[in-house]
């Protein structure tokens, strides 16, 4: 993917970046992308109100609204207290308030020039820009010009799917456009559509370009998607390239007429969080927009594989648990229908990293040290405790007072609490242990 990241390291380079807001599902791909790169140390800010940032971010800061006065010298002390040299535009509106201060943000930003940035936030100032160049959809002019239906009609600066309908007749045009008279009313296109994720270099010119499937959409956000391919794809983004400059990642998105034809819907110059596809393969579109704005030399390798990828919620937790030692059973908890429980192994090994104490607490008929060789987990746990048949209690070899049990038996879980009074667990409860910040 990158021409030798190990030289960069190697030569002393280390991205301190901010992302700018942090709990967006762009934000989140970007620290996704970014988390686990050895020399970059990641931050995020936004606004102080509810946002999964605080989960998914090991720093994350409060500033203000960016429609407020006080935002870009609340940014700018931010940026210097963390040494922040990059910062990540991680929504539509923050780009182009970044980008129109660049001069003023004491951080590079990394997105593209200006003008690219003005031209598509504005999706009737894109048509406009590219009609005579690219096939776009066709913008009426008013509600009387309208000569067939249904009609499509979005914001000319909106993101997602907000604020976005479609209009059957007159009667329902008129209601919409009451509540949003700014509004385009745009030609329906029925047909499939589609995001070509991008990479350009501002001397080399498009390194990277291919496109996905937007199988299913829901809130404008593509939760499934695959890739696809198709001839024009990259003819249009090197006419997209020929009239704006892009220095990093970027995308476009397409949408098929009643007639095949594909119309452009929509540029931006940032990343996308569907983007993952195509970092899997190979592509880390944050890390090497970093690289670029670096004027680094930079190398593409995708792996030949087919993916699709599926998005759905995800469940992370905050709470007040306190422990520093954790009891673990391992019959059908650590090793569960003959096969290593490799979600507890990851908790266990984020216990390690935390200096934590594991204890195998087992009634295991077999000696415990040479199944744990056998499932390759021999080292795992600092102590390994054999609790005899019952009625022995497992309560019973519990000595620490700050600690948790992992077991899958309800009834010693049960008399665990009851007697030693520490929280207990079994495989279904684990997900709130995870600490996913970076």
């Amino acid at each position: 993917m990158l021409d030798e990241p190990a030289k960069t390291s190697d030569s002393g380079l280390n991205f301190r970046v901010l992302v700018f807001p942090g709990g967006t599902e762009i934000g989140l791909e970007i620290n996704s992308a970014l988390r686990h790169c050895k020399n970059v140390d990641l931050f995020s800010a936004g606004l102080a109100i509810s946002n999964h940032a605080p989960y998914v971010y090991a720093h994350h800061f409060e500033i203000p609204s960016i429609h407020e006065p006080e935002w870009l010298a609340a940014l700018n002390e931010l940026i210097s207290r963390l040494n922040i040299g990059y910062i990540f535009p991680a929504y539509d509106d923050v780009l182009v308030a970044l980008a129109e201060n660049a001069d003023r943000v004491n951080a590079k930003v990394v997105t593209s020039p200006l003008d690219t940035c003005l031209v598509t936030r504005s999706k009737g100032e894109t048509y406009r820009k590219f009609r005579n160049i690219l096939p776009v959809p066709h913008v009426y002019d008013s509600p009387a010009s309208v000569d067939r239906f249904p009609v499509f009609v979005k914001p000319d600066k909106g993101q997602g799917s907000q604020n976005t309908h479609v209009a059957r007749d007159r009667e329902q045009l008129a209601a919409i456009l009451r509540e949003q008279p700014t509004a385009l009313v745009l030609e329906y296109l029925p047909g499939p559509e589609y995001t070509i994720d991008c990479f350009s270099d501002r001397e080399m010119g498009l390194l990277f370009c291919a496109g996905r499937d937007r199988l299913r959409i829901r809130n404008g956000i593509s939760v499934s998607t695959s890739g696809a391919a198709a001839d024009e794809f990259r003819d249009f983004a090197l006419a997209i390239g020929r009239v704006l400059a892009f220095h990093g990642a970027w995308f476009f998105q397409m949408k098929r007429d009643g007639g095949g034809c594909l119309k452009l819907l929509e540029i931006a110059p940032r990343i996308a969080g569907a983007m993952a596809l195509h970092r899997v393969l190979g592509v880390n579109f944050p890390l090497l927009s970093l690289y670029e704005q670096m004027r680094l030399p930079i190398q593409i390798m995708t792996a030949p594989i087919k993916v699709t990828l599926d998005r759905a919620l995800v469940n992370r937790y905050c709470h007040n648990l306190r422990y520093d030692t954790v009891y673990v059973d391992l019959d059908d908890t650590l090793i569960l229908k003959g096969r290593v429980n490799t979600r507890l192994v990851t908790f266990l090994y984020q216990c390690i990293n935390d200096r934590k104490k594991l204890v195998l607490l087992t009634r295991h008929a077999w000696d415990a040290e040479q199944t744990l060789r056998n499932y390759r987990l021999a080292g795992i746990f600092d102590e390994i405790l054999r609790v005899p048949p019952r009625p022995a209690c497992k309560s019973q070899f519990i000595v620490a007072t700050n600690a948790i049990l992992i077991d899958d038996s309800f009834s010693e879980r049960e008399a665990v609490m009851r007697k030693s009074g520490i929280p207990t667990f079994d495989c279904s409860m684990l997900e709130m242990l995870f600490d996913d910040r970076t």
